[in-house]
């Protein structure tokens, strides 16, 4: 608080004593008037004196409400006066003192701030994703010189393979492994051929139903799966990879023919090749 509103606060206390020591004089002088005439009225004391001090109350308790007015007014500003920024000296709002709401102000509603409607958000579509595209299966036999398979060698294409089909009777001799030396001649052809796919091959052995026993072979599974790894040998040594291959033994459970009729049962003994067509290669 500056030293400026000080001042004025002492202006007013003294201000205020002054009035309410006259006040307390006039009391007093009406009393002994009162007292020295024994009459309540104060008409009547007024009108005895005649000299006019009456009228002094009246004017003294009209300045004691003011005055109370007053200091209620600025006890009132001090409370809302808002401090000082950075020691600026203090200026009294004597409009906000005297401002008079209009009527119906206290039953006005404050507006209410009304939040702005989110914005919808759309999403983006998502990117559309065309299917994979699945290559056809690569032909095996595409560019081979198959034209030098010769007569003894049967091609066969299926939906997911290729099998080249040699008659056992070309390769052994009865109840044999060891390749005969027009068999050995047969598969170096086909190994030539074979060296020019990367497809694994698959070579399986089969053999009629008809039961065999001996000392080395005790059934057509050890005859069968013995060819097929005859064959596969034969195949490494002309240049065929070993990880290639894979050499099986069926026996007789995969016939072609009646087992019944010396014809079916030579047709069913038999060496098959097989390259699996793979997906995009």
């Amino acid at each position: 608080m500056n030293q400026a509103w000080i001042a004025d606060n002492r202006f007013w206390l003294e201000h205020q004593r002054s009035l309410e020591f006259e006040l307390m004089k006039a009391r007093e002088r009406q009393c002994s008037l009162k007292r020295a005439s024994g009459a309540p009225d104060l008409l009547a004391i007024s009108a005895a004196e005649g000299d006019g001090d009456g009228w002094m109350l009246t004017y003294l308790d009209l300045i004691t409400v003011l005055l109370v007015m007053l200091m209620a007014m600025l006890a009132q500003a001090l409370v809302h006066r808002p401090a000082p920024v950075d020691g600026a000296p203090h200026v009294m709002d004597i409009a906000g003192l005297t401002r008079v709401d209009p009527p119906g102000s206290l039953l006005l509603v404050p507006p209410v701030a009304v939040a702005p409607e989110p914005v919808p958000v759309v999403a983006e579509p998502e990117p559309v994703v065309p299917p994979p595209v699945v290559a056809e299966p690569v032909d095996p036999l595409a560019g081979l010189p198959l034209d030098q398979l010769g007569s003894d060698i049967e091609v066969i294409e299926n939906e997911r393979s290729v099998s080249f089909r040699i008659d056992s009777s070309i390769l052994f001799h009865s109840g044999q492994t060891d390749l005969d030396p027009k068999g050995l001649e047969v598969l170096q052809r086909l190994a030539g051929v074979l060296k020019g796919v990367p497809h694994r091959i698959i070579v399986t052995g089969h053999t009629d139903t008809r039961t065999i026993r001996n000392a080395r072979y005790p059934s057509n599974w050890e005859l069968s799966g013995a060819r097929a790894g005859s064959v596969v040998r034969v195949l490494q040594q002309q240049g065929i990879a070993a990880g290639r291959m894979t050499a099986m033994g069926m026996a007789g459970t995969q016939p072609l023919a009646d087992n019944g009729t010396p014809e079916g049962r030579a047709k069913n003994r038999r060496v098959e090749l097989t390259l699996e067509k793979r997906e995009g290669r």
